[in-house]
């Protein structure tokens, strides 16, 4: 197979971020399930004692800090996550003629983006949608945002889990190379917290809410003073089971509870950091390579933010004694895992410090499995 290469000259102008503004800590959300710990083996304290049932064992912050590097999470709504009699978000279902929660999200990440690269709505022709969750099967939430922004042109969504984000990025530059569209309007609104079982010692703490989105276009057409240059896209998936939400609308036709055991997101942990973090450690040196550039030179690494113990391990094997907090940025400590949005949140906030001529890579992983980067360069317009 010929060997590809990215035509030069594509650019992320600008980026925007919305975060949630309330937040959930861990002292809180252990409080929360251990009462319905407590509650739930003494209701079944029958069953578990002739082994039907396993009780539902304890929890405590220093565990999943421990376990994860997770201090806080951001979410769209508190109410009921920490209510032991409900175990869930309460997010009142809206008129079909009102905006989604998801695409509000997503629009007011995109007005962010669109203000830092200069641009109007009216100058984008393509939006892309790219999320582990959509809300709905269809209307696709990417043609939502679009018909609120009065954009003229064509919308799609995608879900590569937590990859959706580096693919949704990379189908932009795509479109961009092939003449599809001028200027893409990437947007990753994270909407996980309804598919969080917070009765799951093992997952209640993973995930949080927030949206991001950015602005790909040619460079003659970027109107601020700097942006990223992308050097490179890659894209890798392969099959596995260890990381699973079996939420799915054909339950109807299989007479079962879509909620029930199994349904919600689950994963092997341990299978997924002894599995993963080769592959994405070996894509990322090989990706970099490809591009002209030793990963040891490489000044920010904006990696998925998923663990803190899979992103130490990661950046150990890139940069050596050289890895730091500073060139491998973390944000999961107050955002816990946004799924796809993870590493774009870490470029939001770790980016502007880097001078014209500066190299990083974009790049997430997670269930399919699926990985997915971008090269990028700061150059000046």
């Amino acid at each position: 197979m010929s060997e590809y290469k990215l035509p030069r000259g594509i650019v992320i102008s600008g980026t925007g971020l919305w975060t949630p503004p309330e937040a959930i800590s861990n002292e809180e959300l252990v409080d929360a399930y251990n009462t319905y710990a407590k509650q739930y083996n003494l209701e079944h304290a029958q069953a578990i004692e002739s082994g039907a049932l396993q009780p539902k064992p304890q929890s405590s912050a220093e565990f999943i800090e421990k376990a994860s590097g997770i201090k806080s999470r951001h979410v769209v709504t508190r109410e009921g996550i920490l209510d032991p009699a409900r175990m869930r978000p309460f997010i009142p279902e809206r008129n079909d003629d009102d905006l989604c929660v998801q695409a509000e999200m997503g629009l007011k990440a995109a007005k962010l983006a669109l203000e830092k690269a200069g641009k109007q709505a009216s100058d984008v022709d393509m939006v892309i949608v790219g999320a582990s969750y959509m809300q709905r099967a269809y209307p696709a939430i990417a043609i939502e945002i679009q018909g609120a922004l009065d954009i003229d042109g064509f919308a799609f969504d995608m879900e590569v889990a937590c990859s959706s984000a580096t693919f949704s990025m990379q189908r932009g530059v795509d479109a961009i190379c092939s003449g599809a569209a001028r200027t893409v309007l990437v947007i990753n609104a994270e909407l996980a917290s309804p598919q969080v079982d917070f009765t799951d010692r093992d997952s209640h703490f993973i995930f949080g809410d927030v949206a991001v989105a950015s602005v790909i276009e040619r460079r003659e057409t970027c109107t601020v003073e700097s942006a990223w240059e992308i050097l490179g896209t890659k894209a890798k998936t392969v099959y596995s089971n260890n990381i699973r939400s079996n939420f799915s609308y054909a339950a109807r036709a299989a007479d079962v509870d879509p909620f029930g055991p199994g349904k919600l997101f689950r994963q092997n942990g341990r299978k997924v950091f002894k599995e993963v973090c080769p592959m994405a450690a070996a894509h990322i040196e090989e990706h970099l390579h490809d591009c002209g550039t030793d990963p040891r030179e490489v000044s920010r690494y904006w990696l998925h933010q998923a663990n803190i113990n899979m992103n130490n391990l990661i950046a150990k094997k890139l940069m050596g004694d050289e890895t730091s907090a500073e060139r491998a940025p973390v944000v999961l400590d107050r955002y816990a895992n946004t799924a796809s949005a993870g590493s774009l949140i870490a470029f939001n906030l770790h980016s502007d410090d880097l001078q014209v001529g500066e190299r990083g890579i974009i790049c997430s992983f997670g269930a399919g499995y699926s990985i997915g980067s971008l090269v990028i360069e700061k150059v000046a317009i």
